[in-house]
Protein backbone atom coordinates (compact mmCIF):
# COMPACT_ATOMS: atom_id res chain seq x y z
CA UNK A 1 0.00 0.00 0.00
CA UNK A 2 1.62 3.41 -1.14
CA UNK A 3 1.82 6.39 1.39
CA UNK A 4 2.05 9.49 -0.18
CA UNK A 5 2.33 12.95 1.46
CA UNK A 6 1.66 16.27 -0.77
CA UNK A 7 2.77 19.78 0.24
CA UNK A 8 1.12 22.55 -0.57
CA UNK A 9 0.66 26.13 0.48
CA UNK A 10 -0.65 29.58 -0.04
CA UNK A 11 -2.62 30.21 -2.40
CA UNK A 12 -5.47 28.28 -4.49
CA UNK A 13 -3.12 28.43 -7.50
CA UNK A 14 -0.75 26.05 -5.57
CA UNK A 15 -3.78 24.14 -3.39
CA UNK A 16 -5.72 22.89 -6.84
CA UNK A 17 -3.31 21.32 -8.66
CA UNK A 18 -2.12 19.29 -5.48
CA UNK A 19 -5.73 18.04 -4.50
CA UNK A 20 -6.45 17.37 -8.51
CA UNK A 21 -3.32 15.60 -8.47
CA UNK A 22 -4.29 13.60 -5.45
CA UNK A 23 -7.41 12.96 -7.21
CA UNK A 24 -5.67 11.12 -9.66
CA UNK A 25 -3.58 8.90 -7.60
CA UNK A 26 -6.55 7.94 -5.58
CA UNK A 27 -8.37 6.94 -8.68
CA UNK A 28 -5.50 5.08 -10.19
CA UNK A 29 -4.11 3.72 -6.57
CA UNK A 30 -7.28 2.90 -4.81
CA UNK A 31 -5.70 1.97 -1.44
CA UNK A 32 -3.27 4.37 -1.61
CA UNK A 33 -2.68 6.44 1.90
CA UNK A 34 -2.59 10.42 0.61
CA UNK A 35 -1.82 13.51 3.30
CA UNK A 36 -1.71 16.56 2.70
CA UNK A 37 1.48 18.97 4.43
CA UNK A 38 0.68 23.04 5.06
CA UNK A 39 0.03 25.65 7.35
CA UNK A 40 -2.96 25.73 9.50
CA UNK A 41 -3.40 29.33 9.35
CA UNK A 42 -3.94 28.78 5.54
CA UNK A 43 -6.47 27.77 2.86
CA UNK A 44 -5.10 25.03 2.23
CA UNK A 45 -6.26 23.57 6.01
CA UNK A 46 -9.70 24.80 4.80
CA UNK A 47 -9.76 23.09 1.27
CA UNK A 48 -7.56 19.90 2.05
CA UNK A 49 -10.13 18.72 4.97
CA UNK A 50 -12.75 19.86 2.92
CA UNK A 51 -11.85 17.17 0.62
CA UNK A 52 -11.37 14.71 3.47
CA UNK A 53 -7.66 14.10 3.80
CA UNK A 54 -5.42 13.75 6.46
CA UNK A 55 -3.71 16.91 7.24
CA UNK A 56 -0.15 17.43 9.60
CA UNK A 57 0.45 21.37 10.21
CA UNK A 58 3.60 23.00 9.82
CA UNK A 59 4.31 26.30 9.82
CA UNK A 60 6.44 27.92 6.96
CA UNK A 61 6.24 31.78 6.15
CA UNK A 62 7.75 33.34 3.14
CA UNK A 63 10.06 36.32 3.23
CA UNK A 64 9.02 40.09 2.49
CA UNK A 65 11.07 41.73 0.07
CA UNK A 66 10.33 45.59 0.66
CA UNK A 67 11.89 46.39 4.20
CA UNK A 68 9.66 48.52 5.75
CA UNK A 69 9.64 48.24 9.93
CA UNK A 70 6.44 45.86 9.65
CA UNK A 71 7.89 43.18 7.29
CA UNK A 72 11.36 43.48 8.81
CA UNK A 73 9.37 41.83 12.09
CA UNK A 74 7.80 39.50 9.49
CA UNK A 75 10.84 38.57 7.96
CA UNK A 76 12.60 37.70 11.21
CA UNK A 77 9.80 35.08 11.81
CA UNK A 78 9.89 33.58 8.59
CA UNK A 79 13.85 33.04 9.81
CA UNK A 80 12.01 31.63 13.09
CA UNK A 81 9.99 29.17 11.26
CA UNK A 82 12.43 28.10 8.84
CA UNK A 83 15.14 27.37 11.50
CA UNK A 84 12.47 25.26 13.15
CA UNK A 85 10.89 23.76 10.31
CA UNK A 86 13.28 20.34 10.39
CA UNK A 87 12.56 19.43 13.41
CA UNK A 88 8.61 19.29 12.49
CA UNK A 89 9.18 18.03 8.92
CA UNK A 90 11.16 15.00 10.36
CA UNK A 91 8.28 14.75 12.88
CA UNK A 92 6.02 14.56 9.91
CA UNK A 93 7.83 12.42 8.32
CA UNK A 94 8.18 9.81 11.14
CA UNK A 95 5.09 9.76 11.36
CA UNK A 96 3.28 9.26 7.51
CA UNK A 97 5.95 6.89 6.71
CA UNK A 98 5.55 8.09 3.19
CA UNK A 99 6.75 6.08 0.39
CA UNK A 100 6.52 9.42 -2.28
CA UNK A 101 6.56 13.52 -1.31
CA UNK A 102 4.74 15.63 -3.94
CA UNK A 103 5.34 19.27 -3.30
CA UNK A 104 3.41 21.92 -5.96
CA UNK A 105 4.46 24.90 -4.65
CA UNK A 106 4.59 27.49 -1.49
CA UNK A 107 7.00 28.35 0.89
CA UNK A 108 5.43 25.19 3.00
CA UNK A 109 6.33 22.67 0.18
CA UNK A 110 10.20 23.48 0.38
CA UNK A 111 11.30 21.89 3.99
CA UNK A 112 9.06 19.34 3.77
CA UNK A 113 10.12 17.81 0.01
CA UNK A 114 14.16 18.62 1.16
CA UNK A 115 13.79 16.60 4.04
CA UNK A 116 12.30 13.97 2.53
CA UNK A 117 14.77 14.34 -0.68
CA UNK A 118 17.41 13.71 2.13
CA UNK A 119 16.14 10.86 3.68
CA UNK A 120 16.26 9.25 0.10
CA UNK A 121 12.27 9.04 0.23
CA UNK A 122 11.14 9.02 -3.47
CA UNK A 123 10.34 12.88 -4.20
CA UNK A 124 8.53 14.94 -7.23
CA UNK A 125 7.80 18.90 -7.40
CA UNK A 126 4.88 20.11 -9.78
CA UNK A 127 5.68 23.52 -11.22
CA UNK A 128 2.34 25.55 -12.63
CA UNK A 129 3.82 28.41 -14.47
CA UNK A 130 6.40 29.25 -17.18
CA UNK A 131 8.64 31.26 -14.52
CA UNK A 132 9.11 29.10 -12.34
CA UNK A 133 8.60 30.30 -8.15
CA UNK A 134 12.03 30.42 -6.09
CA UNK A 135 10.90 27.58 -4.01
CA UNK A 136 11.02 24.88 -6.94
CA UNK A 137 13.65 26.42 -8.49
CA UNK A 138 15.49 25.47 -5.44
CA UNK A 139 14.00 21.85 -5.13
CA UNK A 140 14.56 20.85 -8.62
CA UNK A 141 18.12 19.52 -8.36
CA UNK A 142 17.16 17.79 -5.48
CA UNK A 143 13.87 15.55 -6.38
CA UNK A 144 13.82 12.15 -8.30
CA UNK A 145 11.23 13.91 -11.00
CA UNK A 146 10.66 17.36 -11.84
CA UNK A 147 6.96 17.88 -13.77
CA UNK A 148 6.52 21.78 -15.98
CA UNK A 149 3.39 22.43 -17.26
CA UNK A 150 4.81 24.42 -19.77
CA UNK A 151 8.49 23.77 -22.18
CA UNK A 152 9.09 27.17 -20.88
CA UNK A 153 9.85 26.46 -17.78
CA UNK A 154 11.97 23.63 -18.24
CA UNK A 155 15.59 25.41 -18.97
CA UNK A 156 14.85 27.89 -16.06
CA UNK A 157 14.12 25.05 -13.33
CA UNK A 158 17.05 23.79 -13.97
CA UNK A 159 17.26 19.63 -14.29
CA UNK A 160 15.86 19.27 -18.24
CA UNK A 161 17.42 16.01 -17.45
CA UNK A 162 14.12 15.07 -15.11
CA UNK A 163 12.08 17.16 -16.20
CA UNK A 164 8.60 16.13 -17.89
CA UNK A 165 6.30 18.54 -19.88
CA UNK A 166 2.74 17.66 -18.18
CA UNK A 167 0.65 20.99 -18.51
CA UNK A 168 -1.26 21.96 -15.63
CA UNK A 169 -4.17 19.33 -13.76
CA UNK A 170 -7.61 20.25 -13.86
CA UNK A 171 -9.45 18.64 -11.00
CA UNK A 172 -11.99 15.81 -12.20
CA UNK A 173 -14.98 17.48 -10.86
CA UNK A 174 -14.20 20.36 -12.96
CA UNK A 175 -13.95 17.94 -16.48
CA UNK A 176 -17.37 16.09 -15.75
CA UNK A 177 -19.77 19.04 -14.54
CA UNK A 178 -22.78 19.67 -16.26
CA UNK A 179 -24.10 23.09 -17.37
CA UNK A 180 -27.46 22.47 -16.82
CA UNK A 181 -27.08 20.63 -14.13
CA UNK A 182 -24.91 23.46 -12.14
CA UNK A 183 -27.80 25.96 -12.69
CA UNK A 184 -30.12 24.23 -10.80
CA UNK A 185 -28.11 23.79 -7.98
CA UNK A 186 -27.08 26.72 -8.28
CA UNK A 187 -30.70 27.98 -9.03
CA UNK A 188 -30.22 30.13 -11.43
CA UNK A 189 -32.40 30.13 -14.85
CA UNK A 190 -31.30 28.29 -17.99
CA UNK A 191 -31.53 31.00 -20.18
CA UNK A 192 -30.11 33.86 -17.97
CA UNK A 193 -26.40 35.32 -18.60
CA UNK A 194 -24.26 34.35 -15.55
CA UNK A 195 -20.82 36.20 -15.09
CA UNK A 196 -18.36 34.84 -12.75
CA UNK A 197 -15.70 37.10 -11.43
CA UNK A 198 -12.84 36.84 -8.53
CA UNK A 199 -9.51 38.48 -8.04
CA UNK A 200 -7.78 35.59 -6.43
CA UNK A 201 -7.96 33.36 -3.38
CA UNK A 202 -6.47 37.05 -1.20
CA UNK A 203 -8.53 39.36 -3.11
CA UNK A 204 -7.70 41.93 -5.70
CA UNK A 205 -8.72 45.71 -4.61
CA UNK A 206 -8.58 47.18 -8.04
CA UNK A 207 -10.70 44.09 -9.32
CA UNK A 208 -13.33 44.56 -6.57
CA UNK A 209 -13.37 48.09 -7.55
CA UNK A 210 -14.42 47.73 -11.19
CA UNK A 211 -16.41 44.62 -10.53
CA UNK A 212 -18.64 46.76 -8.12
CA UNK A 213 -19.06 49.57 -11.07
CA UNK A 214 -20.25 46.56 -13.33
CA UNK A 215 -22.48 45.18 -10.53
CA UNK A 216 -23.50 48.65 -10.10
CA UNK A 217 -24.54 48.83 -13.60
CA UNK A 218 -26.17 45.38 -14.48
CA UNK A 219 -28.12 45.53 -11.61
CA UNK A 220 -30.05 48.44 -13.26
CA UNK A 221 -29.76 47.55 -16.49
CA UNK A 222 -29.57 43.74 -17.97
CA UNK A 223 -30.98 40.81 -16.42
CA UNK A 224 -27.29 39.16 -15.43
CA UNK A 225 -26.51 36.41 -12.65
CA UNK A 226 -23.67 37.62 -11.12
CA UNK A 227 -21.05 35.39 -8.86
CA UNK A 228 -18.60 37.39 -7.53
CA UNK A 229 -15.72 36.27 -4.61
CA UNK A 230 -14.11 39.34 -3.20
CA UNK A 231 -11.50 37.14 -1.67
CA UNK A 232 -9.82 36.97 2.07
CA UNK A 233 -8.88 40.76 2.18
CA UNK A 234 -12.13 42.67 -0.03
CA UNK A 235 -15.08 41.40 2.03
CA UNK A 236 -15.20 44.62 3.85
CA UNK A 237 -14.17 46.71 0.79
CA UNK A 238 -16.89 44.92 -1.35
CA UNK A 239 -19.89 45.57 0.94
CA UNK A 240 -18.88 49.16 1.30
CA UNK A 241 -18.66 49.36 -2.51
CA UNK A 242 -22.17 47.53 -2.90
CA UNK A 243 -24.21 49.99 -0.22
CA UNK A 244 -22.67 53.32 -1.57
CA UNK A 245 -23.66 51.80 -5.52
CA UNK A 246 -27.08 50.84 -4.62
CA UNK A 247 -26.78 47.12 -5.41
CA UNK A 248 -26.47 45.61 -1.76
CA UNK A 249 -28.74 41.96 -1.47
CA UNK A 250 -29.93 42.39 -5.16
CA UNK A 251 -31.40 39.07 -6.01
CA UNK A 252 -28.37 39.09 -8.52
CA UNK A 253 -25.91 39.21 -7.07
CA UNK A 254 -23.94 36.04 -5.34
CA UNK A 255 -21.12 37.71 -3.02
CA UNK A 256 -19.07 35.44 -1.36
CA UNK A 257 -15.53 35.45 0.22
CA UNK A 258 -14.33 32.37 -1.22
CA UNK A 259 -16.03 30.09 -4.54
CA UNK A 260 -15.81 26.52 -2.83
CA UNK A 261 -18.04 25.26 -5.66
CA UNK A 262 -15.38 26.78 -8.44
CA UNK A 263 -16.33 23.68 -10.71
CA UNK A 264 -19.90 24.09 -10.65
CA UNK A 265 -19.60 27.84 -10.86
CA UNK A 266 -17.68 27.76 -14.01
CA UNK A 267 -19.97 25.16 -15.78
CA UNK A 268 -22.61 27.81 -14.71
CA UNK A 269 -21.13 30.54 -15.92
CA UNK A 270 -21.16 32.28 -19.11
CA UNK A 271 -18.21 34.70 -18.98
CA UNK A 272 -15.02 34.72 -16.37
CA UNK A 273 -13.82 38.01 -15.21
CA UNK A 274 -10.51 36.95 -13.31
CA UNK A 275 -6.55 36.76 -12.93
CA UNK A 276 -4.84 35.26 -15.55
CA UNK A 277 -3.07 32.35 -13.05
CA UNK A 278 -1.85 29.46 -14.71
CA UNK A 279 -4.46 26.90 -12.71
CA UNK A 280 -7.05 29.64 -13.38
CA UNK A 281 -6.49 29.73 -16.95
CA UNK A 282 -6.46 25.45 -17.18
CA UNK A 283 -9.49 25.62 -15.87
CA UNK A 284 -11.32 27.89 -18.18
CA UNK A 285 -9.86 26.22 -21.24
CA UNK A 286 -10.82 23.05 -19.54
CA UNK A 287 -14.27 23.70 -19.15
CA UNK A 288 -14.55 26.26 -22.31
CA UNK A 289 -15.38 29.67 -20.72
CA UNK A 290 -15.03 33.16 -22.22
CA UNK A 291 -13.11 35.12 -20.07
CA UNK A 292 -12.23 38.51 -19.73
CA UNK A 293 -8.26 38.73 -18.44
CA UNK A 294 -6.99 41.44 -15.92
CA UNK A 295 -3.47 39.89 -14.68
CA UNK A 296 -2.00 40.34 -11.70
CA UNK A 297 1.22 43.22 -12.01
CA UNK A 298 2.34 42.12 -8.83
CA UNK A 299 4.18 38.53 -10.01
CA UNK A 300 7.33 37.41 -11.00
CA UNK A 301 8.79 38.37 -14.93
CA UNK A 302 4.87 39.52 -15.49
CA UNK A 303 3.96 35.96 -16.39
CA UNK A 304 0.50 35.97 -16.22
CA UNK A 305 0.35 39.15 -18.88
CA UNK A 306 2.39 36.45 -21.07
CA UNK A 307 -0.29 33.51 -20.06
CA UNK A 308 -3.24 35.94 -20.59
CA UNK A 309 -2.23 36.99 -24.24
CA UNK A 310 -1.90 33.02 -25.01
CA UNK A 311 -5.96 32.69 -25.10
CA UNK A 312 -6.31 36.33 -26.11
CA UNK A 313 -4.82 35.21 -29.77
CA UNK A 314 -6.49 32.06 -29.50
CA UNK A 315 -9.96 34.37 -29.44
CA UNK A 316 -10.58 32.66 -26.25
CA UNK A 317 -10.07 35.89 -24.08
CA UNK A 318 -10.24 40.03 -24.18
CA UNK A 319 -7.00 40.72 -21.74
CA UNK A 320 -6.97 43.89 -20.12
CA UNK A 321 -3.76 45.26 -17.93
CA UNK A 322 -4.53 46.55 -14.57
CA UNK A 323 -2.72 50.26 -15.74
CA UNK A 324 -5.80 50.65 -18.05
CA UNK A 325 -8.55 48.86 -16.14
CA UNK A 326 -11.49 51.12 -15.09
CA UNK A 327 -15.07 50.28 -14.21
CA UNK A 328 -16.42 52.55 -17.20
CA UNK A 329 -13.90 50.23 -19.79
CA UNK A 330 -15.42 47.27 -18.19
CA UNK A 331 -18.84 47.86 -18.53
CA UNK A 332 -18.51 48.23 -22.03
CA UNK A 333 -16.52 45.49 -22.69
CA UNK A 334 -19.02 43.42 -20.89
CA UNK A 335 -21.85 44.85 -22.86
CA UNK A 336 -19.93 44.53 -25.90
CA UNK A 337 -19.71 40.22 -25.42
CA UNK A 338 -22.89 39.48 -24.21
CA UNK A 339 -25.03 41.84 -26.95
CA UNK A 340 -24.75 38.99 -28.74
CA UNK A 341 -25.01 35.18 -27.10
CA UNK A 342 -23.06 33.45 -29.90
CA UNK A 343 -19.70 35.68 -29.33
CA UNK A 344 -19.43 34.30 -26.06
CA UNK A 345 -20.24 30.31 -27.48
CA UNK A 346 -17.22 31.14 -30.19
CA UNK A 347 -15.13 32.22 -27.51
CA UNK A 348 -15.90 28.87 -25.18
CA UNK A 349 -15.00 27.11 -27.94
CA UNK A 350 -11.89 28.39 -28.81
CA UNK A 351 -10.74 28.04 -25.12
CA UNK A 352 -10.92 24.67 -25.51
CA UNK A 353 -8.14 24.68 -27.68
CA UNK A 354 -5.66 25.77 -25.21
CA UNK A 355 -5.42 23.31 -22.50
CA UNK A 356 -3.82 19.66 -22.05
CA UNK A 357 -6.35 17.50 -21.34
CA UNK A 358 -4.25 15.01 -20.22
CA UNK A 359 -2.85 16.76 -17.95
CA UNK A 360 -3.32 14.51 -15.11
CA UNK A 361 -2.57 11.09 -17.02
CA UNK A 362 0.70 12.48 -17.96
CA UNK A 363 1.48 13.78 -14.35
CA UNK A 364 0.48 9.90 -13.28
CA UNK A 365 2.95 8.51 -15.47
CA UNK A 366 5.58 10.33 -14.39
CA UNK A 367 4.84 9.35 -10.82
CA UNK A 368 4.27 5.50 -11.36
CA UNK A 369 8.08 4.76 -11.30
CA UNK A 370 8.35 6.26 -7.63
CA UNK A 371 5.60 4.60 -6.64
CA UNK A 372 6.06 1.37 -8.28
CA UNK A 373 10.09 0.53 -7.04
Amino acid sequence: MAKILIAAGGTAGHINPALAIAGQLKAQYPDAEICFAGRKKGMEYRLVTAAGYPFYPIEVRGFQRSFTPKNIMRNFAALFWLAVSPVRCAAILKQVQPDLVIGTGGYVSGPVVRAAAKKGIHTAIHEQNAFPGVTNKLLAPLVDVVMAAVPAAVEKLGAKEKTVVCGNPVRTEVLTQDRAEARRALGIPADKTVLLSFGGSLGAQRVNEVVADLAAWHTKNADIHHIHATGQYGVELFRGLSQQKGFAGHPNMDVREYIDDMPRCLAAADLVICRAGALTLAELSAMGRASVLIPSPNVAENHQYYNALELEKAGAARVIEEKNLSGEGLVELVKELTAQPDTLKIMGMNAKTCGEPRSLELIASALAPLLNN
